[in-house]
């Protein structure tokens, strides 16, 4: 008999044990193992493990990250969705305990002697409490924890998006300020020429074909800059709604566009190592996790489930005496429930989870190719924008030279009206060409600190 009961003990062991839910192996990521043009790096920190307090150096820039981060709409709603998730997480864990309730009743209703009487009861009860014997709801259980951590990750790209947008919508104000002081000055040299050109006119020095030139290249002018104040309108409106609120009227000293400072040579890693980093490839490996939790929780629904449903208390017909002399009362009912014949449907989810599983695989080898082509595009813009910021700047410095040559040429009698022009127009046109490199430049440094995960510590 005891070896009986051993035996007995042992078995309800293994089955409460018993898990279906299957084996989990991160697939291999199905990309390079280096990135093209990049050997492979074994830095003693990756960009995700670098502050963004410590990525910008700009005083005013960081104050309006911390504004986007305590007021943006999109991160707060993120951040909420933490709060739904663990709830529906602290549910599915309810369902691992017996749920007690206190209750308090009466029934009425005729005796053996046809009169009409009271019974009062009061105790507490169960009522019917899974044994998780092929670990059904502990499944279900995982898979909440994995979309909790998923919804917590989500939560780190979101953030990440964020400091990044606020980070290039400021660089943008910055060249913006920068073009319209450049286009303005312009306008004030067009201007001024114009007016040489008229006295030259007026005095039968130049022709009115000289005139209307210098009049042209004046309007081109305004329309750039008509162009630049409306961009810096719509930049600074893009940063307001990233901010969650107005601008503030008092703000640190801000930097330059060309002393921003970033950091110029973000280490890049390990393809897979670096990938692996990035919240948003996380996320879509615990949606992956959760899907194949489900999956055992679907095959546990193909085997028996039992259920206790039991109650102790006090009965009585006086309420009065309920709870000094009342009788006492208890019932255990154990249900065992073995499904038979349910028209397919344990069957059909169970496909169900294996299809939803093969999705969420798929969606996770899709963020990590996703996470591949940012990585290896924003390593490529850095290369390139080098090379096209070193020939640019050459190219303004020798429209300067022309330039100076050409006015100089010009009041010796040796260049006419049109050299003038032409080399003005193509200065001005070199002068914002430059502008935009740098710009993109810093923009493509701030692209590559995100897609390499960094800006959520």
């Amino acid at each position: 008999m005891n070896k009986l009961r051993l035996g007995t003990l042992g078995a309800a062991i293994l089955l409460a044990s018993c898990s279906f839910v299957p084996t989990y192996e991160r697939p291999a990521p199905p990309v390079a193992s280096t990135f093209a043009g990049h050997a492979p790096q074994s830095a003693p920190v990756v960009a995700s493990d670098l502050e963004w307090r410590s990525f910008f150096k700009d005083d005013r820039l960081r104050k309006l990250i911390e504004i986007a981060l305590q007021n943006n709409r999109d991160l707060r709603v993120a951040v909420l969705n933490i709060e739904q998730t663990r709830a529906q997480l602290q549910l599915r864990r309810a369902d691992e305990l017996p749920t007690v309730n206190a209750g308090l009743g009466l029934a009425r209703g005729p005796n053996t002697a046809g009169a009409t009487v009271s019974t009062y009861s009061t105790g507490l009860s169960v009522t019917a409490f899974e044994l998780d014997l092929f670990g059904r709801v502990r499944a279900l259980s995982q898979a909440a924890q994995a979309q909790l951590l998923g919804t917590e990750e989500a939560v780190k790209t979101v953030q990440i998006s964020l400091i990044a947008s606020v980070a290039n919508t400021y660089l943008s104000l910055l060249a913006d300020d920068e073009s319209l002081r450049i286009t303005r000055g312009t306008v004030a040299t067009r201007a001024q020429s114009l007016k040489l050109t008229q006295l030259k006119v007026d005095n039968e020095a130049a022709s009115k074909l000289d005139l209307v030139q210098a009049q042209s290249l004046l309007e081109s002018a305004k329309v750039a800059l008509a162009q630049f104040t409306r961009q810096r309108a719509l930049d600074e409106n893009a940063l307001v709604l990233l901010l969650g609120q107005a601008l503030p009227d008092k703000l640190p000293e801000g930097k330059a566009l060309l002393e921003q400072g970033l950091v110029p040579d973000l280490p890049a890693g390990l393809s897979a190592e670096v990938l692996l980093h990035r919240p948003d490839i996380r996320q879509a490996e615990q949606v992956l996790l959760a899907s194949n939790a489900n999956i055992g929780a679907a095959r546990a629904a193909f085997f028996p489930r039992i259920t206790l449903t039991g109650s102790a208390g006090a009965v009585s017909s006086d309420l009065e005496s309920l709870f000094s002399n009342g009788s006492a009362a208890w019932n255990f009912v154990p249900q065992l429930l073995l499904p038979i014949f349910d028209a397919g449907r344990s069957l059909a989810n169970f496909e169900a989870s294996k299809v939803a599983r093969d999705i969420a695989l798929a969606q996770y080898e899709k963020a990590v190719q996703t996470g591949f082509r940012e990585v290896s595009d924003a390593l490529a813009s850095r290369a390139s924008l080098r090379e096209q910021l070193q020939a640019q700047s050459a190219q303004l410095d020798a429209e300067k030279t022309r330039m100076q040559l050409v006015d100089l040429r010009f009041k010796h009698g040796a260049a006419n009206s049109f050299d003038v022009l032409d080399a003005q127009r193509s200065l001005f046109a070199a002068q914002q060409a430059l502008m935009q490199v740098q710009l993109q430049q810093l923009q493509s440094l701030v692209t590559l600190y995100k897609v390499l995960g960094g800006g959520w510590k």
